[in-house]
């Protein structure tokens, strides 16, 4: 099996060889294509007006000078040659991947590049917490990551999904389980805008989050309530976004 492992936090970033290992224990032949600068929150974009630049960083390990989707593009389509990898793995982010994150996520972006080549693709994250943030539980993710491939691969992952997994911020002997849940979803607001000053007096911004939009207890069977009690939430996400309920009545009233 040959699996193609990216991320969005970077060549350098911890998570890479920590995807990496769990990648091994699945397979020998593993190749990493990843941004070789930090791509946090780029979400699907496509480096279209820029060139790629490509450098070989070790024995199938290259950093791409461009997004996630750009480096699963180049892994697949050009690094491996006439042989395209049987999986795609994406992260593991430093940070969950839930809710409305899944909108601007690279981690999820790369993944989803990954389906949209007919391949079984998995996007992983490790949550952090005020505790964490510095030093993540990478050891939560390693512990369960290459079971959960190994069973969702011998099921059978559907075309056009992905499969979205995040574990949550405590030691292995602390998870509760796994759970399969739906997208959640934060109450509105939870982005801010943080304005500051630079060393002439100018004004920057920046974009960051508000505490308290995130405090309300999340709805049962959604990823954020998974995560709040400990278990590992894995999320099936589609490619097609198509609201089939809502398409049926707009039919109706535009006919």
């Amino acid at each position: 099996m040959r699996i193609l492992c990216t991320n969005d936090d970077g060549i350098h970033a911890p998570g890479l060889k920590v995807v990496e290992e769990i990648a091994r224990a699945l397979s020998e032949d593993v190749w990493v294509v990843a941004p070789e600068l930090d791509q946090s929150g780029v979400s699907h974009s496509l480096s279209l007006n820029d060139p790629l630049r490509l450098r070989e960083v070790g024995p199938r390990h290259f950093a791409v000078r461009g997004t996630p989707t750009d480096c699963v593009i180049m892994g697949a389509r050009h690094i491996l040659g006439a042989t395209m990898p049987d999986v795609v793995l994406s992260g593991v982010n430093k940070g969950r991947n839930v809710a409305e994150d899944v909108v601007y996520s690279g981690t999820i972006a790369g993944a989803l590049e990954g389906t949209i080549l007919g391949l079984p693709s998995f996007a992983l994250s490790q949550e952090f917490s005020i505790e964490t943030r510095d030093q993540p539980l990478w050891d939560t993710a390693k512990k369960f990551g290459p079971d959960i491939l190994r069973k969702v691969l011998t099921a059978g992952v559907p075309k056009n999904t992905v499969i979205n997994v995040n574990f949550p911020a405590c030691a292995p002997g602390e998870v509760a389980g796994i759970r399969v849940t739906r997208q959640g979803k934060r109450n509105l607001g939870f982005l801010k805008i943080d304005e500051r000053r630079d060393g002439r007096g100018n004004p920057y911004f920046w974009i960051g989050f508000e505490r308290a939009a995130m405090m309300d207890l999340p709805a049962e069977g959604t990823d954020l309530a998974a995560l709040r009690e400990r278990y590992i939430s894995v999320t099936p996400l589609r490619l097609d976004r198509t609201d089939e309920a809502f398409s049926e009545a707009l039919g109706e009233t535009l006919k």
